[in-house]
């Protein structure tokens, strides 16, 4: 897929990469299959008319249908034929590569709860059996679109001997409520969404916690630290502010294509200006913003300068941005400084962070969470150096955009090895993990 680049604006749409609801249901062909090997497949909806198949090592591709009634296979979002080849006997098995595959039975119960004010959706799934096992608690990012349609990881987990509950958080899906991006609001869902997963549960639920990928990343620290867990994932997710993670990633473009300290000196006279608009809540800041676009608009750096909401605001005239951005953003607390939870935070703490996420670069995070670290907090964290944002590798087309190829190997493994409380491995396909000392 192309990635986008104003992550807490855009990321609120629903994605182009996004599956229909149509897509997602009704589908028996949907679900974790045990190929003879012993890998386990991942079927899932995928865009428009088509499916998506994952394997646990990162590899995936869409599957559309043929003329001849098959199935074709393409490399993760590129659209270019990769070569796999994958058959479906109805409901009843699969063929991936010539190697026939069964349908894992999982465990589903889909329920509703009630949140701070609003009714949820959710489902527990958990692996076959009736031993104890570790549940994990899936936290949203900015997306609009239902966790419970979308999130290949509630049965990825459930494969791996997981309990996973997965909820269309509020405003979204199939759950009542107004969107918002408010940390707190969302944190305290979170927290409804893990007593309801504990209740479901019940004696099978071992080790409890949560994961939470991009804008996640400030909403599970936050929910563990109201009510302490036994751990908690964060993918691709910041230990700095909304604003000074849209300064860092401007700071990241002007460094990657090359310029120097003048061409940052002006890039940053850019993001104060589009921070005034946010603070303002819209409603002010507009002269500043018409003026730095005419003082620098013909600055060789100035196309390059994406940043996160920063990109957007630039890109958009002064109607349309009274008209969308209010809602698009409604909530984000952009001043929110998440350095006091984790400051304060007990619970055992797993960071995956990608190397090339250009959207909301790890560099201030990771000088962060080594302090942490250094002063006893129980932290891990982990660098996949060729991953952007969303923990996806890629490959860059004849235009420069971003096209993701895949996952990084040992992304899963990782985040399954943790949450299983196993001593980690020295390194996990590219990544090694760093502890606390």
């Amino acid at each position: 897929m192309k990635r986008i680049s104003t992550r807490w604006i855009l990321l609120a749409m629903l994605p182009a990469w996004a599956m229909s609801a149509a897509a997602a249901e009704g589908d028996c062909r949907t679900g974790s299959w045990r190929l003879q090997d012993g890998r386990v497949l991942d079927i899932a909806p995928g865009a428009e008319g088509q499916l998506r198949w994952r394997l646990p090592d990162g590899r995936t591709g869409a599957l559309t249908r043929t003329a001849e009634g098959g199935w074709a296979s393409t490399l993760g979002w590129t659209g270019r034929a990769d070569g796999h080849a994958v058959a479906f006997d109805g409901c009843r098995g699969v063929r991936f590569d010539g190697i026939n595959g069964t349908r894992l039975p999982l465990q589903q119960v889909d329920t509703r709860f009630q949140a701070s004010g609003v009714e949820l959706a959710g489902r527990l799934t958990m692996p076959p059996g009736d031993g104890p096992v570790p549940v994990v608690v899936l936290v949203h990012g900015a997306e609009h679109h239902s966790a419970l349609q979308a999130y290949s990881l509630q049965r990825e987990f459930a494969a791996a001997g997981i309990g996973v509950f997965a909820y269309d958080k509020r405003g979204t899906g199939a759950s009542e409520g107004r969107y918002t991006q408010d940390y707190l609001t969302l944190a305290v869902d979170a927290i409804h969404a893990m007593r309801e997963a504990r209740r479901l549960a019940g004696d099978r639920a071992a080790r409890i916690g949560y994961q939470g990928g991009s804008q996640g990343g400030w909403v599970a620290p936050l929910a563990a630290r109201i009510v302490p867990v036994d751990f908690v994932v964060v993918s691709f997710g910041l230990a700095v502010s909304p604003l000074e993670e849209d300064r860092e990633a401007i700071a990241a473009d002007i460094a990657r294509a090359g310029f120097d300290a003048d061409a940052l000196a002006g890039a940053m006279e850019i993001a104060d200006a589009t921070a005034t608009l946010i603070d303002s809540g819209f409603t002010d800041g507009y002269e500043e913003l018409a003026a730095v676009k005419a003082k620098h608009g013909g600055a060789p750096w100035y196309p390059v300068v994406r940043g996160n909401f920063t990109g957007y605001l630039l890109a958009s005239d002064e109607a349309t941005i009274r008209r969308d951005a209010p809602g698009l953003v409604r909530g984000v607390p952009a001043h929110y400084d998440p350095m006091p939870v984790l400051e304060n935070l007990a619970v055992p703490q797993l960071w995956l962070l990608g190397g090339e996420d250009r959207d909301a670069p790890p560099g201030e995070t990771l000088r962060r969470l080594a302090a942490l670290q250094h002063a006893g907090r129980p932290i891990t964290t982990a660098v996949f150096p060729k991953a952007e944002h969303g923990m996806y590798e890629f490959e860059v087309d004849p235009q420069g955009e971003r096209l993701s190829t895949r996952q990084p190997d040992g992304y899963l493994r990782l985040m399954v090895d943790f949450i299983h409380g196993r001593a980690l491995q020295p390194a996990y396909g590219d990544a090694v993990p760093a502890t606390t000392p």
